[in-house]
């Protein structure tokens, strides 16, 4: 097993990974898009911080993804205009760890009017990294949105999915059950 786990796949991402109600989030994003500045809030709000800026991802037990922070940054994370902020010292060892399986990468990118988003939840496009495929939204940010809140509902809704109840796909059976019995 040691050896699985020191010749397993790797690579280094330019991230963040938290852990929100129990589900590691790996944010991706281009630069400035406010990948730190939403995992700021997501740990003012309770949740745990892994890593900023730099992410190890690994596969582990040779089917998940795992992602780890990077040693030489710790749980220190950049805000553009504040600095480097060491979150372990200003929040509390409790809101902080070294590593988490990841469970759902969030994509966020600057609000596109020519764009479509997907807003259903009945389209499923799972992103692979080393060969694992993940659950993976994209979500547009744009002033005035708090992508904090949006991120905690997408973790509580991906353990729901983990549970087996995908609430989009239930409404949807439920109105078509509804639109046969009424066309009848």
């Amino acid at each position: 097993l040691w050896l699985q786990d020191q010749f397993a796949p790797s690579v280094l991402s330019h991230a963040t990974l938290m852990e929100v109600h129990g589900v590691g989030i790996l944010i991706m994003g281009r630069t400035g898009v406010g990948k730190s500045e939403c995992a700021l809030g997501l740990v003012e709000r309770g949740h745990i911080f892994i890593a900023d800026d730099v992410v190890k991802l690994k596969v582990t037990e040779g089917v998940h993804l795992t992602g780890y922070a990077n040693p030489q940054l710790g749980h220190h994370m950049e805000i553009r205009g504040l600095g480097i902020v060491d979150i372990r010292a200003l929040f509390g060892v409790g809101h902080v760890r070294d590593f988490k399986r990841i469970g759902l990468v969030v994509e966020l990118e600057d609000w596109n009017k020519e764009s479509s988003y997907d807003r259903t939840g009945l389209t499923y496009s799972p992103e692979e990294i080393l060969g694992v495929r993940l659950p993976y939204l994209r979500l547009p940010v744009k002033p005035g949105r708090n992508v904090a809140i949006i991120i905690e509902v997408a973790a509580l809704d991906q353990r729901l999915k983990e549970m087996g109840i995908n609430s989009a796909q239930q409404l949807n059976q439920e109105i078509i059950q509804r639109n046969m019995h009424s066309n009848r």
